[in-house]
């Protein structure tokens, strides 16, 4: 694990845009621009101060709190657990042991397998085993909501067809025939993290899942994601081969940050969901740093047995914006850490 001084993310760089966004703006620079702006959107004024006490994370996610309530993560009605074989083994080149201390003062201690700091300019604030090849698990979804919210349309219908169903074990349960919104979907797969609504999705974006694979693949070169590879839309590790990184998910969530809906959707700690028959369902964003840290702004978890606990998160604060990544974590220190690296990322 390594601390450095910022350095850029991305070798190549992209001019900038600034989006609007209900008058609220946000510098797209992440993997390289040529403006001195930094990435940044103006959140609602936060408490002056935070307490210093870690918060305390439930571990796991989805398993009920002891007076029987839902704990965060968990979809009403379901156990939230995501069980899944393993895949094929990938080097880590050299990970250092899990529970390295800190090379530096105030820099997080972090205990997972990969992660990175990155900030709004695309500078790099802490790395470790940054771009080391491992399974992302469902944090590759916020590759899948960029594709959709980037093809637009987002009230048009969706019907679902037999092989969106063929997904398990964290389900929606839609069924064939039922019509939704690409909206609706949207919102389930990036917030509940539903691998139906996943492929749901991809075929109605691509035609096939084999296709929308291919446009992720596509995408992420796009975003200058050199170091990732897709084989299906929902994360889990079937077909096998798939990986990605944490400097590469750092790019993928810089991108998600610049995409309007795809953003106002991560932030949502909640979204009822309207199923065919009219009954509703909530959705309780599993981000549980979303929950616990008032300046959290997303973005996307991943949990799989093969990938452990997975996260991208960010965060806004007196005009500063930043990501961090983990990858292969445990709970409840993927919560605490990132917590804590995302702090670090914004001077407190």
């Amino acid at each position: 694990m390594t601390a450095r001084r910022p350095t850029s993310l991305s070798a190549a760089l992209s001019p900038a845009t600034l989006l609007a966004v209900g008058g609220l703006w946000i510098a797209g620079l992440f993997g390289g621009c040529q403006s001195n702006e930094p990435v940044s959107y103006q959140t609602p004024p936060q408490a002056a101060a935070l307490p210093n006490a870690p918060a305390a994370y439930p571990d796991p996610i989805g398993v009920p709190a002891s007076n029987g309530a839902p704990a965060f993560g968990a979809l009403t009605g379901t156990t939230g657990a995501v069980e899944a074989p393993q895949p094929t083994p990938i080097s880590l080149n050299g990970t250092p042991a899990p529970g390295a201390a800190p090379s530096a003062p105030g820099v997080p201690k972090v205990t997972a397998k990969a992660a990175i700091l990155v900030d709004g300019f695309g500078r790099v604030l802490f790395e470790r085993n940054a771009d080391a090849r491992l399974p992302a698990a469902s944090t590759q979804k916020l590759l899948v909501g960029l594709l959709v919210a980037e093809r637009g349309g987002l009230s048009t219908p969706v019907t679902i067809a037999e092989p969106d169903t063929w997904a398990e074990p964290t389900i929606m349960g839609i069924k064939p025939g039922e019509v939704y919104t690409r909206d609706q979907l949207l919102h389930a797969v990036l917030i509940r993290s539903c691998n139906d609504i996943a492929r749901a999705l991809g075929r109605d974006h691509s035609g096939s899942e084999a296709a929308f694979v291919a446009s992720m693949n596509a995408k992420a070169r796009q975003l200058g994601m050199m170091n990732s590879y897709f084989t299906n839309s929902n994360g889990l590790p079937s077909p096998p081969g798939q990986y990605s990184t944490a400097r590469d998910l750092a790019e993928l969530g810089m991108a998600a940050l610049r995409n309007p809906a795809v953003r106002e959707i991560c932030a949502k700690r909640s979204y009822s969901f309207r199923m065919a028959n009219g009954s509703t369902r909530t959705l309780t964003n599993t981000n549980q740093v979303l929950h616990h840290f008032p300046y959290c702004t997303g973005l996307k978890t991943g949990t799989t047995n093969a990938a452990g606990k997975c996260l991208v998160s960010s965060a806004t604060a007196n005009g500063r914006t930043v990501v961090a990544v983990m990858l292969g974590s445990s709970s409840p220190a993927v919560w605490q850490e990132s917590e804590a690296l995302l702090k670090y990322g914004l001077g407190m």
